[in-house]
C-alpha cells in the first residue's frame, strides 16, 4: 500500500511539473507574440508617418501598446510564422506568385467586363485547405479575396467557401487545385 501511494504522489508530482512547464512555455510564447505584435504595429506606424519625431514616436508607442493589450491573442503576420530559411524563401516566392495571380486575374476580369455578352457564371465554390494554423488560413483567405473575381465568404475548419464571378468547376478537388493550391504550397512552408 505504501509503494502505491508513493507512486501516485510521484505521478501526480510529475503531472504538476509537466503542467507548470506547459504553462510557463505558453506564457513565454504569449509574451513573444505580444512583443512581435507591438514591434510590427510600431514599425507600421513609423512607416505611415515617415518621421522619427518624439511626439509621433510616443503616440505610436501608446497606440501600438493599446492595440497589443486589446488583441493579445495575436494580430501580426509573424504570429505563427516559422522563422526558418525555407519559410523566408517561401514568403518571397509567395508574394511573387500572389502578384502574378493578381495581374492574371485583373486581365481575365477585364476581358469579362469588356465583353458585350458579359460571360459570367457566378457561384459559390467549396474548397479544402491543408493549412492548420489560423494565420495561414487567414493569409489564404485574404489572398483569395484580394485576387479579382473571387471573394472568401467563410472559413469553416478545413473548408473555405469562395464566391467566384465565373465558376470553372464545382468539383471540390478541381476547384481546390485552381483556387487554393498555388497559395497553399507557399503558406504551408511559412505557417504549417
Amino acid at each position: 500500500m505504501y509503494d502505491y501511494d508513493t507512486t501516485n504522489k510521484q505521478a501526480s508530482g510529475e503531472w504538476l511539473l509537466d503542467s507548470n512547464l506547459h504553462a510557463e512555455k505558453k506564457l513565454k510564447h504569449s509574451m513573444r507574440d505580444r512583443v512581435v505584435l507591438f514591434a510590427t504595429l510600431l514599425l507600421f506606424w513609423l512607416m505611415l508617418n515617415g518621421t522619427l519625431a518624439l511626439d509621433s514616436l510616443i503616440i505610436g508607442a501608446l497606440v501600438s501598446f493599446s492595440i497589443t493589450l486589446l488583441f493579445c491573442s495575436g494580430l501580426s503576420f509573424f504570429t505563427e510564422f516559422r522563422a526558418t530559411p525555407q519559410a523566408f524563401a517561401a514568403g518571397i516566392f509567395y508574394y511573387i506568385y500572389f502578384f502574378k495571380e493578381l495581374i492574371k486575374s485583373n486581365f481575365k476580369l477585364a476581358a469579362i467586363v469588356l465583353n458585350p455578352s458579359l460571360p459570367i457564371k457566378p457561384g459559390i465554390v467549396k474548397v479544402r485547405t491543408k493549412l492548420k494554423s489560423k494565420m495561414g488560413r487567414l493569409m489564404l483567405a485574404n489572398s483569395i479575396t484580394l485576387t479579382p473575381g473571387t471573394l472568401t465568404m467563410e472559413i469553416d475548419g478545413e473548408w473555405i467557401y469562395v464566391h467566384c464571378v465565373t465558376v470553372e468547376s464545382t468539383d471540390i478537388d478541381e476547384a481546390t487545385a485552381k483556387i487554393v493550391a498555388g497559395f497553399e504550397s507557399y503558406l504551408e512552408v511559412m505557417y504549417g
